[in-house]
């Protein structure tokens, strides 16, 4: 075999195999608005992490971060004070940090049901996962991974078409559709009213 065919082959070997990684990382960025992202959550709560650490699946023998907060509101499903929850470990640099949950960081997070094997993550991935920190005027902010891009992208014509109620307060927000740090009270109460109008 030719320098040049060994070439050619270890780059079609390398795209092999970085193609299934980039397909999965392509669906989990589809853009979910807020109100998509509060369906199809089960669990919605705030709270401060209090520990995050990678363990290996026992049954499935994969990587899995195990998260515990410190609950300090429910929004969506059963009041709890302790929440842990187990997310699979998609890219394998995540395996030497765990920068997206660190110890006394606050959060918001829109969690999907737990899988049969016990695995869980927030919905739309780094969407429903909002970090919770103060802006220099000392107001709590919240912002996901997306930087709240089309966080509130067609919601207003969801919620008219499915009659859910609206606070003022909430359907300004909507109808500003802005990118952006939210502040925590609104963004919690515009949640709540969605919870609230949802079947």
């Amino acid at each position: 075999m030719s320098r040049t065919q060994r070439i050619l082959l270890s780059l079609a070997a390398v795209l092999v195999w970085s193609a299934p990684a980039a397909a999965q990382q392509g669906a989990l960025t589809i853009p979910r608005n807020i109100q998509q992202l509060t369906d199809r959550a089960e669990t919605i709560v705030r709270g401060n992490v209090v520990s995050a650490h990678i363990e290996t699946h026992p049954e499935l023998g994969i990587g899995m971060r195990v998260v515990t907060l410190k609950v300090h509101e429910t929004l969506k499903g059963a009041e709890r004070d302790t929440l842990v929850f187990r997310q699979y470990v998609w890219d394998v640099r995540e395996r030497l940090e765990s920068a997206s949950y660190r110890k006394g960081d606050e959060v918001l997070l829109l969690l999907i049901a737990p899988s049969r094997y016990g695995l869980s993550s927030p919905a739309g991935m780094e969407q429903g996962h909002f970090r919770i920190a103060r802006d220099p005027e000392g107001r709590r902010m919240a912002v996901n991974g997306h930087g709240n891009a089309r966080l509130f992208d067609g919601v207003d014509a969801q919620v008219a078409k499915e009659g859910i109620p609206l606070s003022q307060a909430s359907m300004h927000m909507v109808q500003r559709r802005r990118p952006g740090p939210i502040e925590v009270g609104e963004l919690t109460g515009l949640i709540r009213d969605l919870v609230r109008g949802s079947p």
